[in-house]
């Protein structure tokens, strides 16, 4: 067994500021296999904004000098610097973030660097700079979502008259407006806002205080430093707060919906962009070609984002394995939670902002849309509409309109190309009228003329009540 001072001479061994337990320094491997600080350095803000209030209420109740105080301010802005400048040189040898950070400041300012751990643990630590690195990240995330949110907006209010067929099962259903179509992308949208708003008043909860997992007896106050990180509250719990990681799970889970929902639009886009709908156009700044079909034109950002919705949901799934099996109150595996939540934060992200730059600049083929919801004998139910305000059941009608489709289906006609002579063979309460009144895409439209329905009128009026929804949406938030 390799003794103490004979560890500290060897190469492939490190120790670390907790060593004093220890008889022998930890291997080199097992070093950087438990060190965190390759990707946990991305909170270096965070951590120090939490030192610099800590230091803060420590002086506040007298564990700390003033002059301390200031010197652990200074050293800790000084580094933010130096960070910043990229000139900090992060060492595996100190594990992680924290560490890092507080042996710069000893090295800086002295044995007054040492005192600034006094009353708090790396557990309640790190937990509270998670939670700190999530709420702006939870910010960040709003203010691209609203972004999309009002690009969805101005793209519905141009095309509240366009009309695009309508589909279940794939298969023509019934016409709609591509404004209104847009909307429903716009809700979709306005419920992943409410949830990460909502999330993000669990996530504002302060657990430092909480120490290792017992709280401390030091005289401190934890709500003088909730309010200088702007935590609404703090954990009424040392146990849970330190091995808490329900936020994050929450914050995965909200972002996991927010992919589900890009990649439906993602594939919606992919199928309208292709050869056989040309619906839309997309800008070619977000497509790329074929390195060897030249004609080609992939709508590669829908179709990166539709594949990205899969890492998003196997990184709640990992935060969920993590959890599921540990006992109070923290343990190493948490460490394990991070790069999880950051790659569901950069994915999000990214994916939103991609496409809060593409959806605006959309084009939509007005004609080709409405040549495509005149086929498929999208106004059949408006035929079997008209029939009940004639007085038949609507059972009735289903079936009559039914074998008034078999017959364009044999005749390749659509039902307004049947003549009125051919429709009446199935009713003679079907007149002239029938035209007009049922058989045109724009009265098909127009008749669906309530809250929530596609008649343009409608359209107009749910694009200016979203509006004044996201701007209370977003005062709140």
């Amino acid at each position: 067994m390799t003794t103490s001072s004979q560890s500290s001479n060897n190469p492939q061994a490190t120790s670390g500021m907790w060593g004093g337990r220890f008889s022998e320094a930890t291997d080199a491997f097992v070093a950087e296999f438990t060190a965190s600080v390759q990707f946990d350095q991305r909170f270096y803000k965070q951590d120090i904004v939490g030192s610099i209030a800590h230091a803060t209420m420590l002086a506040k109740v007298g564990v700390l000098t003033e002059a301390e105080r200031n010197d652990i301010v200074q050293g800790l802005t000084e580094i933010q610097t130096q960070i910043e400048a990229g000139s900090f040189e992060w060492r595996i040898d100190l594990e992680d973030v924290h560490m890092n950070i507080e042996s710069r400041l000893t090295d800086r300012i002295g044995i007054t660097g040492k005192k600034l751990h006094t009353g708090r643990s790396r557990n309640d630590q790190v937990a509270t700079d998670i939670r700190l690195y999530l709420r702006d990240e939870i910010d960040a995330i709003l203010v691209v979502l609203q972004r999309l949110q009002n690009g969805i907006l101005a793209l519905a209010a141009k095309n509240t008259n366009t009309i695009m067929p309508g589909f279940t099962h794939l298969q023509t259903a019934q016409p709609v407006t591509f404004g209104h179509h847009l909307l429903a992308w716009f809700e979709m949208l306005v419920r992943d806002t409410e949830r990460l708003q909502d999330c993000r008043k669990r996530v504002n909860r302060m657990p430092l205080g909480s120490a290792a997992l017992a709280g401390t007896t030091y005289p401190i106050d934890r709500a003088y430093t909730a309010e200088l990180l702007g935590f609404e509250a703090v954990s009424e719990n040392s146990l849970d707060a330190v091995s808490d990681r329900d936020f994050a799970i929450e914050f995965n889970a909200a972002a996991a919906l927010i992919m589900m929902h890009l990649s439906r639009m993602s594939e919606e886009l992919i199928l309208w962009t292709s050869a056989q709908f040309k619906f839309v156009q997309i800008p070619d700044r977000f497509c790329t070609g074929s390195s060897i079909m030249p004609q080609k034109k992939n709508p590669d950002v829908p179709e990166l984002v539709r594949g990205k919705s899969g890492r998003v949901f196997g990184d709640l799934m990992s935060l969920l394995t993590l959890m599921k099996g540990q006992p109070l109150a923290y343990n190493k595996d948490n460490q394990e939670d991070k790069e999880p939540l950051f790659d569901a934060i950069d994915t999000v992200r990214g994916s939103l902002m991609a496409f809060a730059d593409m959806i605006p600049a959309l084009v939509p083929n007005i004609e080709i849309m409405r040549e495509a919801a005149l086929r498929g004998f999208s106004t059949a139910t408006d035929l079997a509409d008209y029939l009940v305000k004639k007085g038949i059941a609507f059972r009735d009608a289903h079936e009559i309109v039914g074998k008034a489709v078999a017959l364009g289906v044999a005749e390749s006609k659509d039902l307004s190309e049947l003549t009125l002579e051919q429709l009446q063979q199935f009713s003679n309460l079907i007149s002239a009228d029938v035209f007009e009144q049922a058989l045109t895409l724009e009265a098909s439209v127009n008749a669906r003329n309530h809250i929530g329905g596609t008649a343009p009128a409608q359209v107009t009026a749910a694009i200016a009540r979203a509006h004044t929804r996201l701007a209370a949406l977003y005062n709140q938030g």
